[in-house]
């Protein structure tokens, strides 16, 4: 059993086997998981929002889909990992309040944070094969090195994998 490495919000880490990647508090916050099933290595980012063009003042790349998922492939290649074989999971992305009907983009920041994701890891070409994204519900996950495994807990809800 390996460590389990904490990534915060706005954070990104990456690990191999035999460590964990874990994050907390997956609102419309979205984790995504990276993993190169041949050198077991994966990594993780909490991003908060969708774009990083939308704010010149914020100089933290991991809080962004399109900067975080950059730097988060980069990161996995230099400890080892090949880009072509990543494969991704990604959680999170929930509506956390009601807004009525009328409510513009600013509203939905989970699903605006979740097509985000999917159309920069289309972009590098990493399918995702597995998701537990929506809904109205926090998640916690925890993501495993050792086989690429996707542990989703939330208040309320049976433990998934995926």
């Amino acid at each position: 059993m390996g460590n389990v490495v904490k990534v915060g919000m706005a954070d990104l880490k990456v690990c191999k086997e035999p460590d964990s990647l874990t994050t907390l508090g997956l609102g419309s916050c979205v984790g995504i998981c990276l993993y190169d099933s041949v050198t077991k290595v994966s990594g993780m980012a909490h991003i908060m929002l969708p774009d990083s063009k939308q704010i010149s003042r914020d100089k933290n790349p991991a809080k962004y889909a399109d900067t975080g998922i950059a730097l988060l492939i980069r990161e996995m290649v230099r400890l080892g990992a090949n880009q072509s074989r990543m494969k991704a999971k990604i959680a999170g992305g929930a509506q956390m309040f009601a807004f009525n009907a009328s409510a513009d983009s600013l509203g939905r920041v989970g699903d605006r944070n979740v097509e985000a994701v999917k159309k920069n890891l289309a972009a590098f070409r990493i399918p995702i094969i597995a998701q537990d994204t929506g809904l109205n519900y926090g998640r916690t996950i925890e993501f495993f090195s050792a086989d690429g495994s996707l542990l989703i807990k939330a208040v309320g809800k049976p433990l998934k994998t995926i």
